[in-house]
């Protein structure tokens, strides 16, 4: 085993996250298994015909979800993977913008765009879920794709091979485990999605996921709230554990890397030209219906209400992204740098993937709801989920990083006199800047866009923008909707804005380097 650089720091990185861990989400956790593991509890749930009825609605719709998610996103990840053309950067901003956005924005967008008649639909909320994770795809998939050589395909058309008959034997083989990493994430978004399913499904139709907070806020059932948690994050591990041991066996090498190239005859310059038109007008559709219906709420976006809101978010995203990036930067150096202690504190922190975000605020509201650990009324509560939700993010941004730092930089380092500390400061803390960054602005988007936790957590007076938006869509009268559709615009135009000025800043490095 290679000997950790700083072995005497590295056991001091455990303590404070082991700390923050086992109060905020261990505790949290065994409290919420403590109060459903009962046999009555357990028996009522299974025994509803409404709970039953739920759960092959999630079930159902989530597979639905996720095929159609993977239908739909094949064609635009081939021509993002394959070619180069003008407004490609745009296209992919307009495909992934939509998962950054808040899942209550995504289902006001889809509330202005559907007719009304579609409102409160399983259609809608499925066609929800394709608009949000058509992303989650993309993103994973295209750099594998990219990578795959196109000589191989030349060589199989040269051979006789028709088009379908080369991406079954030679195409899908090397983006097979993309794919299925890619499909297991949608399908868990889907099951576990909550605003979406709350804006467009309405009483009609529930997932689990609304079905714990209608029961535990509405109803009141804290016992069949926990109940249904409890069973349907047995139900999420044991997907990721059989994926896991699915992927393990079924890889397949990369190819050469090459450069994605113009699309040359008239059949591919049509082809690119339909796929990037088609999606590109279909994913600014929402954008451009939530702009429309917005137009009479602009004036009360600076209202009393909405600035309250815009400032606790602001405030809530800060403080959870420096509880994050601290916490898991601490937990990503103890791993790289081989703290004995290091493997099960990563595993313990890989909980908030598994577990919903409704869950882990159901957990903290119901652990912090009596003295002397009251802190369910307190401002930092809801932050300190917010971060919880987004410590698995910063440590696996740090983490590559971290372990990628050379060791001989610090022999050499060490040959010329400088300490572990000085070390430390002059080699991995540059190194290491642009990845926090990262991980401080991803932990802000967790932050701004959490809507499950946050529900539970928040009062009137500490309403985030997207618990401010949900109750402005549940009210009746066009004012509120209006104001509601003026808000998500400003989500979708910021988010697009980020992610083209993001795609425009790395292609430019790729090229002066």
């Amino acid at each position: 085993m290679i000997a950790s650089p700083y072995p005497t720091s590295t056991r001091w990185l455990i303590i404070a996250p082991a700390a923050f861990l086992l109060t905020f989400l261990a505790i949290p956790t065994a409290v919420i298994v403590q109060r459903g593991a009962s046999a009555d509890a357990f028996l009522n749930v299974i025994s509803s015909s409404g709970f039953r009825r739920i759960a092959w609605f999630t079930l159902w719709q989530t597979v639905l979800s996720t095929v159609l998610t993977v239908a739909c996103a094949l064609p635009v990840t081939f021509v993002l993977s394959r070619f180069s053309f003008i407004g490609k950067r745009l296209l992919l901003a307009l495909v992934t913008a939509p998962f950054l956005l808040p899942t209550v924005v995504v289902g006001t967008a889809l509330f202005a765009l559907l007719p009304s008649q579609l409102h409160y639909t399983a259609f809608a909320i499925i066609v929800a879920h394709v608009f949000f994770n058509m992303a989650v795809v993309v993103r994973l998939v295209m750099p594998r794709w990219s990578q795959i050589d196109q000589e191989l395909i030349h060589a199989a058309h040269t051979l006789g091979a028709s088009t379908v008959h080369t991406f079954r034997t030679i195409t899908f083989p090397l983006i097979r485990p993309a794919l299925s990493f890619a499909s297991t994430a949608v399908a868990l978004f889907c099951f576990t999605s909550f605003g979406a399913v709350r804006i467009l499904g309405g009483p009609a139709y529930s997932t689990l996921e609304t079905e714990i907070y209608v029961r535990s806020v509405q109803l009141g059932d804290l016992n069949g709230a926990v109940a249904i948690g409890i069973i349907q994050t047995i139900f999420l591990v044991g997907v990721l554990y059989a994926w896991t041991k699915f992927g393990r066996h079924h890889t397949s090498p990369l190819t050469v890397n090459v450069h994605a190239a113009r699309p040359t005859g008239t059949a591919q310059i049509v082809l690119v030209s339909c796929i990037a038109l088609a999606t590109g007008v279909l994913a600014l559709l929402p954008l451009v219906a939530v702009a429309w219906r917005s137009a009479s709420g602009w004036s009360h976006v600076l209202s009393r209400d909405t600035t309250n809101a815009l400032f606790v978010s602001a405030r809530f995203a800060i403080v959870a992204s420096l509880i994050a990036t601290v916490v898991g930067a601490m937990i990503a150096l103890a791993i790289a740098y081989k703290s004995t202690s290091s493997q099960l504190l990563e595993t313990i922190t890989s909980l908030p993937l598994m577990i919903s975000a409704v869950t882990v605020g159901l957990g903290i509201l119901i652990t912090f709801d009596h003295s002397p650990i009251e802190f369910r009324s307190t401002w930092w509560i809801t932050p300190i989920a917010h971060s919880l939700i987004a410590i698995p993010l910063v440590i696996r941004t740090v983490l590559p990083v971290a372990q990628a730092i050379p060791q001989d930089l610090r022999d050499a380092a060490a040959t010329l006199g400088s300490s572990l500390k000085d070390q430390w400061v002059r080699i991995d803390l540059p190194l290491l800047r642009r990845c926090l960054a990262t991980a401080f602005a991803l932990s802000a988007a967790v932050s701004l866009g959490e809507f499950g936790a946050t529900s539970f957590l928040t009062r009137r007076t500490s309403e985030t923008l997207p618990v401010s938006i949900a109750r402005l869509l549940s009210r009746p009268g066009d004012t509120q909707h209006a104001e509601a559709f003026a808000l998500s615009t400003l989500f979708f135009v910021f988010s697009i804005s980020a992610v083209y000025i993001a795609e425009t800043a790395r292609a430019t490095r790729t090229k002066t380097h």
